[in-house]
């Protein structure tokens, strides 16, 4: 799938084999994360223990939603986070900063057209 190596109960929402992404945030912040693996930032069983351990913070703080999916991206995106902060690769404020850039980009920004924005 890639070489997060993501499966199981870390594997990311799939439709027909396709990853899905509701939000292209959520498209880049994966992007981001398989880049930083591929070039050695960390590796793929470090970050899938810092996923597993967001997502059963979630699970824990939403005891009374069982029937509800967890918000999987906002647990990578925790996840990447807390890595990236812990192995000292960036600032944590640095990242959520950026990652509340990239959020508040309209849809279809990034359509490929080049008219200098």
């Amino acid at each position: 799938m890639s070489d997060l190596g993501l499966h199981g109960d870390t594997a990311p929402p799939m439709r027909n084999g396709e990853m899905v992404f509701e939000a292209p945030w959520q498209n880049r912040l994966f992007g981001i994360a398989e880049a930083l693996c591929q070039q050695g930032y960390f590796d793929r069983d470090t970050f899938r223990v810092y996923l597993i351990r967001a997502i059963g913070r979630w699970e824990a703080e939403n005891p009374s939603q069982p029937d509800q999916d967890y918000a999987y991206f906002d647990c990578f995106q925790v996840a990447l986070a807390e890595l990236l902060h812990d192995t000292a690769v960036i600032e944590a404020n640095v990242l959520e900063d950026r990652v509340l850039e990239l959020k508040a980009r309209p849809h279809g920004h990034d359509h490929g057209q080049g008219h200098g924005h």
